[in-house]
C-alpha cells in the first residue's frame, strides 16, 4: 500500500476512533467549568486568546491572515505558550520553550550556531520565525526569552497563511513570537540568578497602563544582562537585551509598537560533529571540542508597528511594518570526526550584515448570505532582504583533534579560500517577496460548520552578487499560487472535527555546476518554486479544565536528484504521521503539557530509485513528551515540576546505514513563592537533563547533511524574583 493511502486509512480510523470517544465521554460537569471563563477571539490580529486553564498555553494562536483563532474555530493545529511557563521553567531562548512540544526536536543551523527546529521531521531556521506575524524582524540566530509573551507553534504548511518563509524553511510548522504587553495591573519585577560553572543572569520587567479611558495605552519594558562560562566546559556567553513594547486600545483602534536590542557573544561555542565511516560514541555531556579562539556574535536591533482599524461593525483594516538591522560575525571550526573520536578540522571566518523590511495590510470584512456569514479577507504583503557577506577558509587539510580529548591548536591563517573582505562585506545576496491573498470564512449550521477556503500568489525575487566585486552572478524571478481548503464541524462545545488540504512553498533550486566530480548539462538552469502538499485531519477537545488535540497528517515535497548527469526536481519525500498533545489542569493542583508524535519520513523518488523507501536523515520515528506541575497543598506555595523527552532513532545517512541512538532527558524543578509584607517573592530551582546522559540529541537539519549535535550537561538553575 503507498504512503498516501497508508495516510487515508489512518485518517478514516482516526475519525471513528474520536466518534467512539465521544460517545463514552462523559456529560461535562458545569461545576467543574464554571471557573474557566474565555473570551473567543476570532481574526484579531492584535488582540490575544486567553490562556487555557492551568495557564501554560493559550486557547489558540494566530493563524496568518486569519488572524488570532480559537483553537475549536481553527481547521490547523497548533500549541501557543505563555509567558507562565515560559518564566517558571527559566527558558534562557525559544529552544528552551520548544522543549515541551512532543511535535519539535531542537538542532543547530549548517555550520552555525543558529538554534534550528524541526517541526514534522522538517526544519524551521529560526531566521524564518514571525514576530507579531511578520518575517525576517527577529534576531537571525538566538532569540532571548525574555522578549517572549507568548511562543505561538504552528504545526504544518502555512505557505497561504504567512506567505514563503524568506530563509527557505517552513514545511514542516512555523513559530511566531509575540512580544510582551502591560497587564492590567503595574509590574515591577526583578530577578537575579545563577547557572552551573558561574553564569550570571539581572532582569528587569517593569509596565504600566495609562489613559482615562480604562487604561487605553501600556508600555513594557524589560532589561536582562546574562554573563559567564556555561555547564559546558569553558564556553562563555554574554548576552545584553533590551526591549520596550506599546499598545493603545481605543474605541475603532488598536495599535502596538515594539522595538527591541540583542547582542549576543559565545567564546569558544561548542560546534556540531560530522560523523566520517561511522558514528562515534556521544562524549561527556559538559565536554567542549570547541577551539578557544573560536566565537560568535551577533548585534540585532529591530523592531515593529501593528494597527487595527474598525472602519464599521463588519470591516476592519490592518497594517504592519517591521525592520531589523543586524551585524554577525564569527570563527568556526567544526570537527569532522571518526568512530575512534579522532577529527580533523579547519577554521572558517564569515561575517554578515543584514537590512531588512517587512510589512502586510489587510481588510476583514463580515457579511452574510442567506443563512451563511462570512469573513472575506484580503491582504498583500512586502519583504526585503539586503544582505552583506565574506568570508575565509583555512586550508581544507585542517588541523587533528578528538572530540574525547579536546587540546587547543595554533589559529590557522585563514587564507586558503576567500570571498570579499572580512572587514568591508560587499552586498552579495538580495531578496524581494511580494503577495497577495485572499480568502473566505464561512459559517453555516449556526456555528457548527466552519468551512475556509483561499489563495496565496506569492512572488520571489532573488539576486546574488560576487563576494569580490560586487558584480551580479544570477537573477531569479518566479511565482508561484498556492491554495488552501479547512473545515471544522463541532458537534458539541467539547468536541471538533477538522480538515486541511494547505501547501508549503520554498524558492526553486538552481542547477549546480557539477555533482559527485561529473559535469551538470544543464548547469544554472533556474527551477520554479516547488510546493509540499499537505492533507492533515483531526479532533480536539475541550473539558474546560483540560483538553488536547489528536492530528493525521501527510506531506509530501519535492527534492532534487541528478540523472544522465542532467539536474531536476523530480524527487519526492513523503513524511506522514500522527501527532496527540495534551494541557490542561485535570485537577485542582495539577498542570499538564505533554503528547507524543509518531512520524513516517520515507524517500519516495530518488536517483535512480537506489534510496526509494530509505527513512529521511535526522527525522526520528517517535518522539515523546511530558511536562507536569504540582502545587503542594501541603505547603502553600510550593509549586514542583518534572518534564521527560523521549526520541527515538535516528539515521544519519542518505542509505541508513548509519544511526543514532535513542536519548532520553529527564528535568526537575520546584519554586516557592510567599509574601513579605505587599511584597512578593518567588524563589526558583531547576536541574536540565538531571542523570547529566550523554547522547547525540539531534542529526543534522540543514537538508542532507548529517552533522551530530551533542545533548546539553546537567545544568542547574537558580533565580529569586521580587515583585512589588
Amino acid at each position: 500500500m503507498s504512503p498516501r493511502k497508508n495516510a487515508l486509512a489512518v485518517m478514516i480510523g482516526l475519525a471513528m476512533a474520536s466518534q467512539a470517544v465521544y460517545a463514552q465521554a462523559p456529560q461535562q460537569n458545569s461545576d467543574a467549568t464554571d471557573d474557566v471563563e474565555h473570551i473567543t477571539v476570532s481574526g484579531s490580529q492584535v488582540k490575544l486568546n486567553d490562556s487555557f486553564a492551568g495557564g501554560q498555553v493559550s486557547r489558540g494562536g494566530r493563524a496568518g491572515i486569519l488572524g488570532n483563532l480559537d483553537m475549536m474555530d481553527s481547521p490547523f493545529n497548533s500549541i501557543n505558550f505563555t509567558a507562565d511557563i515560559i518564566r517558571e521553567q527559566q527558558s534562557r531562548s525559544v529552544a528552551d520553550v520548544l522543549q515541551n512540544d512532543p511535535v519539535v526536536r531542537v538542532a543547530k543551523g549548517f555550520g552555525n550556531f543558529q538554534e534550528l527546529y524541526v517541526m514534522r521531521g522538517l526544519p524551521v531556521y529560526s531566521d524564518d520565525m514571525t514576530y507579531n506575524g511578520l518575517f525576517g524582524i527577529l534576531p537571525r540566530q538566538y532569540v532571548a526569552a525574555e522578549l517572549l509573551e507568548r511562543v505561538e507553534v504552528f504545526r504544518g504548511a502555512s505557505a497561504f497563511l504567512n506567505g514563503a518563509a524568506p530563509g527557505g524553511s517552513g514545511l514542516g510548522g512555523s513559530v511566531n513570537i509575540v512580544p510582551k504587553r502591560a497587564g492590567e495591573e503595574p509590574l515591577n519585577r526583578f530577578t537575579l540568578g545563577y547557572e552551573s560553572q558561574g553564569h550570571l543572569l539581572g532582569a528587569v520587567d517593569v509596565s504600566r497602563r495609562f489613559g482615562e479611558e480604562g487604561n487605553s495605552t501600556g508600555v513594557r519594558v524589560n532589561l536582562v544582562q546574562r554573563g559567564g562560562e556555561t555547564s559546558v566546559d569553558n564556553q562563555d556567553r554574554d548576552l545584553s537585551v533590551a526591549s520596550v513594547g506599546i499598545d493603545h486600545e481605543g474605541e475603532k483602534v488598536r495599535v502596538s509598537l515594539d522595538l527591541g536590542f540583542q547582542d549576543h557573544q559565545v567564546d569558544a561555542p561548542r560546534p556540531a560533529v560530522t560523523p566520517s565511516g561511522g558514528i562515534p560514541k556521544a562524549p561527556e555531556s559538559d565536554t567542549n571540542f570547541a577551539q578557544p579562539w573560536t566565537y560568535t556574535n551577533e548585534r540585532q536591533f529591530f523592531g515593529a508597528v501593528r494597527g487595527e482599524y474598525d472602519f464599521t461593525d463588519t470591516i476592519t483594516g490592518w497594517v504592519a511594518y517591521g525592520f531589523r538591522e543586524g551585524e554577525e560575525d564569527n570563527i568556526f571550526a567544526n570537527p569532522t570526526a571518526q568512530v575512534s573520536g579522532d577529527s580533523s578540522a579547519y577554521r572558517f571566518d564569515n561575517v554578515r550584515n543584514d537590512s531588512i523590511r517587512s510589512g502586510e495590510v489587510g481588510v476583514n470584512m463580515e457579511f452574510e448570505t442567506g443563512d451563511v456569514a462570512h469573513t472575506l479577507i484580503t491582504s498583500a504583503s512586502v519583504f526585503s532582504l539586503s544582505s552583506e557577506n565574506a568570508y575565509a577558509f583555512s586550508s581544507f587539510a585542517g588541523f587533528p583533534g578528538s572530540i574525547y580529548d579536546p587540546q587547543p591548536a595554533d589559529m590557522p591563517a585563514a587564507d586558503f579560500f576567500v570571498g570579499g573582505e572580512l572587514n568591508n562585506p560587499l552586498v552579495t545576496e538580495e531578496t524581494d517577496l511580494s503577495s497577495v491573498a485572499i480568502a473566505d470564512m464561512l459559517s453555516l449550521l449556526e456555528g457548527k460548520l466552519l468551512v475556509t477556503v483561499g489563495g496565496r500568489l506569492q512572488n520571489i525575487e532573488t539576486r546574488t552578487f560576487n563576494y569580490n566585486d560586487g558584480s551580479a552572478l544570477s537573477l531569479y524571478d518566479e511565482s508561484k499560487f498556492t491554495p488552501v481548503a479547512g473545515v471544522v464541524y463541532k458537534s458539541s462545545e467539547q468536541l471538533s472535527y477538522y480538515a486541511n488540504y494547505i501547501e508549503g512553498l520554498l524558492p526553486g533550486e538552481v542547477a549546480p555546476a557539477s555533482s559527485g566530480g561529473e559535469p551538470i548539462t544543464n548547469a544554472g538552469e533556474v527551477f520554479a518554486p516547488y510546493s509540499a502538499e499537505q492533507i492533515e485531519v483531526g479532533v480536539k477537545y475541550d473539558a474546560g479544565q483540560y483538553g488536547g488535540a489528536l492530528s493525521v497528517f501527510s506531506t509530501s515535497k519535492q527534492s532534487s536528484v541528478v540523472k544522465d548527469n542532467v539536474f531536476s526536481t523530480d524527487g519526492e519525500q513523503e513524511n506522514q504521521g500522527v501527532e496527540l498533545s495534551v494541557f490542561g489542569m485535570p485537577s485542582d493542583n495539577l498542570r499538564v503539557v505533554g503528547g507524543f508524535t509518531w512520524l513516517d519520513a520515507e524517500m519516495t523518488k530518488t536517483q535512480d530509485g537506489l534510496l526509494d523507501g530509505k527513512t529521511a536523515i535526522g527525522v526520528p520515528e517517535l518522539q515523546l513528551n511530558v511536562n507536569v506541575e504540582w502545587d503542594v497543598i501541603a505547603v502553600p506555595g510550593l509549586t514542583l515540576d518534572a518534564r521527560a523527552a523521549y526520541t527515538s532513532e535516528q539515521y544519519a545517512s542518505a542509505d541508513n546505514s548509519l544511526e543514532v541512538e535513542a536519548s532520553n532527558r529527564f528535568d526537575i524543578g520546584a519554586r516557592y513563592s510567599f509574601l513579605v509584607g505587599l511584597t512578593d517573592i518567588t524563589l526558583r530551582a531547576r536541574i536540565d537533563n538531571v542523570f547529566d546522559n550523554n547522547y547525540w540529541a539531534s542529526v543534522g537539519g540543514y537538508p542532507g547533511s548529517n552533522y551530530l549535535v551533542l545533548s546539553e550537561p546537567r545544568t542547574v538553575k537558580l533565580s529569586a524574583s521580587v515583585n512589588f
